[in-house]
C-alpha cells in the first residue's frame, strides 16, 4: 500500500500509471488496436531500415535521413507502449522513479528528433529540386552524418532538462499519474511547491524547437515551390512535385497532432481527461504508424524493393 501513500515524501521510489482513467472496463479491447499499431510500426520501421541497407541504389541522403527517422520511430513508440500494454493486459502499474524520468526523457528526446530529421529532409529536397546539378557534391555522406549528429545533439540537450526539473521538485501530494506514460506535465502536477519553470520551458521548447523547425520547413518549400513554378510545362511541375509528397505527408502526420496536443493540454481545461490521455497515447504511435505506409506506397524504388522480396519468397 506504500505505492499509493498520498502523505508528504520527497523523493517517491515509485510512480503509479493509472493507464487511461475513466476507461478500465474497455482496456482489453482499447488494447488490441494499440498493440496492431505497436505492431505495424515496428514491422514498418524495421523493414525501412533492412531495404534500405540491402538496396544499394537506395544509399543516397533522403534515404538515410528515412533510415534515421525509422529508427527515431522506434525509439518512441518502444519507450511507452510495451508499459502500456502492461498495464492494459496485467495491470502493471508501477514504474519507478528513474524509469518513469528515463521514459520522459526518452518521448521528448525522440520527438524532437523527428521534427529535426524532417527539417533535414526539406532540406535535402530544396537542394534536389532548386540545385539538383550540385545535390551530391553538397549532400555527401560526411555531411549527412553531421547534420544527423547535430539533430541528436539537439535533442538530446533539450530534452535533458524535463527530467532535471521533475527530479528537483518535492512531491508531497500523491505518487498516482493519471496517464498512460510519464508525460512531463502529468508528473509535475504531482508536485509541490511553484513548478512554473517546468512549464516556461516546456513553452520555450516549443518555440525554440518546433516553432524554428517548422520556420525552415517553410522556408525551404517556399524555395522549392518558387523553383516548381519556374519550370516549363505542367507535366514537370507536377512530376517534381511529387517527389515531395511524402515529405509533406510526413510533416502533416507529425505537427498536426503535435500541435493540437499542446493547444489542448494548455487551454482544453474542459476537455475530458480520458480523451486527453487517450489522445497523447495514439499520438506517440501516429508517426511510427505512418511514416513507412506514407514511405512504402510513395517511394517507387522502396515500392519496388519490397514488391521483389515478396515475389522472390513465393518463387
Amino acid at each position: 500500500m506504500s505505492d499509493f501513500n498520498t502523505t508528504d515524501f520527497s523523493n517517491p521510489s515509485t510512480f503509479i500509471l493509472l493507464g487511461i482513467p475513466g476507461l478500465e472496463a474497455a482496456y482489453i479491447w482499447i488494447s488490441i488496436p494499440f498493440c496492431v499499431m505497436y505492431a505495424i510500426a515496428v514491422l514498418g520501421n524495421f523493414t525501412i531500415l533492412f531495404i534500405v541497407k540491402r538496396e544499394p541504389s537506395l544509399h543516397e541522403p533522403m534515404y538515410y535521413f528515412l533510415c534515421m527517422l525509422a529508427v527515431t520511430d522506434l525509439v518512441m513508440s518502444t519507450s511507452t507502449i510495451p508499459k502500456l500494454l502492461s498495464i492494459f493486459w496485467f495491470n502493471s502499474r508501477e514504474i519507478s522513479f528513474s524509469a518513469c524520468l528515463t521514459q520522459m526523457y526518452f518521448v521528448h528526446s525522440s520527438s524532437a528528433m523527428e521534427s529535426g530529421i524532417l527539417v533535414a529532409m526539406a532540406f535535402d529536397r530544396y537542394v534536389a529540386i532548386c540545385h539538383p546539378l550540385r545535390h551530391s557534391t553538397i549532400l555527401t555522406n560526411s555531411i549527412v552524418a553531421k547534420i544527423g549528429l547535430a539533430v541528436v545533439l539537439r535533442s538530446g540537450i533539450f530534452a535533458l532538462p524535463y527530467p532535471f526539473l521533475v527530479r528537483q521538485w518535492p512531491y508531497c501530494r500523491t505518487n498516482i499519474i493519471p496517464h498512460s506514460y510519464c508525460a512531463h506535465i502529468a508528473v509535475v502536477k504531482q508536485a509541490c511547491g511553484d513548478v512554473h519553470i517546468s512549464s516556461y520551458y516546456g513553452l520555450f521548447d516549443i518555440i525554440s524547437e518546433s516553432g524554428m523547425d517548422m520556420f525552415f520547413i517553410a522556408v525551404s518549400y517556399t524555395q522549392i515551390l518558387r523553383a516548381i513554378f519556374r519550370l516549363p510545362t505542367k507535366e514537370a511541375r507536377l512530376k517534381t512535385f511529387r517527389t515531395c509528397i511524402s515529405h509533406l505527408c510526413a510533416i502533416l502526420a507529425l505537427y498536426i497532432p503535435d500541435i493540437f496536443s499542446s493547444l489542448v493540454y494548455r487551454f482544453g481545461h474542459n476537455v475530458p481527461q480520458h480523451f486527453l490521455v487517450l489522445f497523447a497515447s495514439v499520438y506517440l504511435l501516429v508517426s511510427p504508424v505512418l511514416h513507412p505506409i506514407i514511405y512504402g506506397v510513395r517511394t517507387k524504388q522502396i515500392r519496388a524493393r519490397l514488391l521483389q522480396l515478396f515475389t522472390h519468397k513465393e518463387t
